[in-house]
């Protein structure tokens, strides 16, 4: 394997060359160094003599380790240096970028492969991935589709998720009924995958994948997502979303790329860890659930400062979820269920019953945790109208203990707004897609 080794000025350069012989004896072709910096163990003056090719890095070791991976083109990154000159953080950032060119990151006791793998799709192809769970990608990925719809773009979503069924399955546009995700609660089926709350709130047809486990980088460690790819295309896509997973990204390439991040999210899940990776996938930044009362100004400058810093040319916009119920509420007294913390959902409630006109006579943020869930319906007195969002435990538990005692269901989607009135986000969500398919056609 072809592989350039990263040096420091940390290591006495005789034990730089043993280890570089060490690799050569370990079946590696080390074509070039790139020396990272330190001065401690080297003249300052001039770079070391290690018997090939090295390259200085200079003040910015990630710009330095771009350019030498777009000039020697070796098949893997070997890390040779150590801290002080490289800690944490850096190696992160290194580990990223040499992941985002599809070349695999090296070190003594560690190996991280690129989670993107194969040919891309040969239509227009766009991702919606996140830093986690509930950051907000699937009401991005459903206001993609909304948009991509009204350009004509014929846009078909492919959600993975870790209950996504065994071999793909396609919800049709307009298919997914209440009666419908009932019957597959029966056969023991999870209805309430991403896919199925796709279709449900988007009005295009999805695509739903599987996968299970999530590497650091965002790799599954299975996944049937490119079938599900290859289907959407099949199926007559004019284009391609492709739904993450948790902080699980789809192992296929993309033509561009949005990153969903909750305001309070802690900076480091974009400056630190492989943070850094998933920023550079992608083109726009939203920065969700603006609304939090734990997402104050200081988190949203830090975390944009890590934008500007690793990813300069993205673009980032804030926005914050407004509840939109998908039937008529008005005049109806409500149950609310939801997979948002307390505090957002009280503000929830407050938004349903100024925007819709409905009366909220109970609610509970345990959407996700079905015991607690239970337990808060059970408590509840009468209510008309279910509302909940289509997640978690919405069909099995909810739904069928609101229809046992008579009260009919309203599924409710999170739409995503610009907090800056001066800011379209549809707008920005088009521009990507203008830039899928331009790099799409280049390719």
């Amino acid at each position: 394997m072809r592989v350039l080794v990263l040096v420091d000025g940390e290591h006495y350069p005789p034990v730089t060359r043993w280890g570089i012989e060490a690799a050569r004896s370990r079946g590696h072709e080390v074509v070039a160094a790139l020396f990272l910096g330190g001065t401690e163990k080297v003249d300052p003056t001039t770079l070391p003599d290690l018997g090939l090719p090295t390259l200085p890095a200079g003040p910015d070791i990630t710009a330095a380790l771009a350019d030498a991976l777009d000039s020697v083109r070796p098949e893997a990154v070997l890390d040779l240096s150590d801290e002080p000159v490289v800690g944490y953080r850096e190696r992160m950032e290194l580990a990223a970028v040499s992941l985002v060119r599809g070349i695999p990151y090296l070190g003594p006791d560690f190996r991280l492969d690129p989670p993107i793998s194969g040919p891309p799709l040969r239509l227009p192809t766009v991702a919606v991935i996140g830093t986690g769970k509930r950051t907000g990608k699937t009401a991005i990925g459903g206001e993609v589709a909304r948009v991509a719809k009204a350009m004509g773009r014929n846009p078909i979503v492919v959600a993975m998720g870790r209950g996504g069924p065994p071999e793909p399955q396609v919800a049709r546009a307009g298919s997914v009924t209440l009666d419908g995700l009932l019957e597959l609660v029966r056969r023991g089926e999870h209805a309430a995958s991403d896919y199925l709350e796709d279709a449900v709130t988007s009005g295009v047809t999805t695509v739903g994948a599987r996968r299970a486990g999530g590497g650091m980088a965002g790799a599954p460690f299975a996944s049937n997502v490119r079938e599900a790819a290859e289907l959407a295309v099949d199926l007559g896509a004019g284009l391609v979303v492709l739904e993450g997973s948790g902080s699980a990204i789809p192992p296929i390439p993309w033509d561009a790329g949005i990153l969903a991040v909750p305001a309070s999210a802690p900076p480091e899940y974009l400056g630190g860890y492989l943070g850094p990776y998933r920023l550079l996938l992608s083109d726009l930044v939203v920065l969700t659930m603006a609304g939090s009362p734990i997402a104050g100004p200081e988190n949203l400058l830090a975390l944009t400062s890590h934008v500007q810093r690793i990813r300069g040319d993205a673009r980032v916009v804030v926005t914050d979820l407004q509840p939109v119920p998908l039937g008529d509420v008005r005049g109806k007294e409500a149950f609310f269920t939801t997979t948002a913390p307390p505090a957002v959902a009280a503000k929830q409630v407050a938004s349903l019953e100024a925007g819709f006109g409905c009366t909220v006579v109970g609610w509970s943020a345990r959407l996700a945790d079905r015991s607690g869930l239970m337990e808060d319906l059970e408590k509840a007195e009468g209510y008309e109208v279910l509302l909940t969002e289509l997640k978690a435990a919405a069909v099995d538990v909810a739904c069928e203990r609101a229809m046992a005692r008579g009260a009919a269901v309203v599924f409710v989607d999170n739409r995503p707004l610009a907090v800056d009135g001066g800011t379209d986000l549809p707008n920005l969500l088009a521009e990507t897609m203008d830039l899928a398919v331009k790099r799409q056609e280049a390719r």
